[in-house]
């Protein structure tokens, strides 16, 4: 694709996946608001402010005047206090002003993305706080794609309304998984020079990819097919998704996941799995 393309074709991911979300909330009876998700310490209503706060202020809304409890156990970094500011306010809100607020935010970020004079590779501001930083617009759609079809993906899972397993949004999440592959298995979970890692996943997206660590233990990941590998993890795209973006622990999930060659290694890999902060 083209760099235009491309821009085109993140825009157009994010739109199916936070329009699937309006969708899902659309008949959600009030006491479903409530029920807790798979992100910490967020419920149904709490990951649907996060999502208005993040397009909100990317809209160049001001933050909300606020101040935010300290005693709130899921928060653990500046970061985690930046990204709960938002959804704190909004705790009061009730359904119907977060349905409406929702709704509106989307018209109003799907027109601006519609109007944006941005280049593919334009410096944009991207607002996370401590991490705040500026990245190439593609960067920046990029991971707006990814974060809200995880979300729309915790909110399915709470609602249990399973869908969108492979949606254009699923398809840029797992591209953008897969590239921290290499830092989980070369960096984090230390394996050595040499090492050849195979995940095989399974499910609505079917895909393979092998991690190799080169002499100066660096690592890479690629489709091709390793025969040998001293590590193959065997699981599903959603069991995949869940452990990458630290919804669940490995142990809770240990049924689902096969594991073949040196066991030690492949528990080492998926204790640092996760991705996201």
């Amino acid at each position: 694709m083209t760099e235009n393309q491309t821009v085109q074709a993140y825009t157009d991911a994010w739109l199916h996946s936070i329009e699937s979300v309006t969708e899902l909330l659309a008949s959600l009876p009030t006491d479903a608001w409530n029920r807790a998700t798979e992100c910490p310490g967020w419920s149904v209503r709490d990951v649907v402010s996060h999502i208005i706060g993040v397009e909100s202020e990317l809209l160049g809304d001001p933050r909300p005047i606020h101040s935010l409890p300290r005693d709130l156990r899921h928060v653990t970094s500046e970061f985690a206090r930046y990204m709960e500011l938002p959804v704190d306010k909004r705790r009061c809100h009730t359904p119907v002003e977060l349905t409406g607020e929702l709704e509106y935010t989307v018209i109003r970020r799907s027109r601006a993305l519609r109007n944006a004079k941005q280049g593919p590779e334009d410096l944009v501001r991207w607002p996370a706080g401590p991490l705040s930083r500026d990245v190439p617009y593609t960067q920046l759609l990029r991971t707006r794609a990814f974060d809200v079809w995880v979300h729309e993906q915790d909110l399915r899972r709470a609602l249990r309304t399973p869908g969108n397993l492979d949606s254009p949004a699923a398809t840029v999440t797992r591209d953008f998984l897969v590239e921290g592959l290499p830092r989980v298995v070369a960096k984090l979970a230390g394996a050595p020079a040499g090492t050849v890692v195979v995940l095989d996943v399974t499910g609505p997206l079917e895909f393979q990819r092998t991690v190799r660590v080169d002499e100066g233990g660096r690592g890479t990941v690629d489709a091709s097919v390793a025969l040998a590998p001293d590590v193959r993890l065997s699981l599903d795209w959603e069991t995949y998704v869940r452990l990458a973006c630290g919804r669940v622990r490995p142990e809770a999930v240990a049924g689902t996941v096969r594991v073949a060659g040196d066991r030690e290694l492949a528990a080492r890999v998926l204790a640092q799995f996760a991705l996201t902060p």
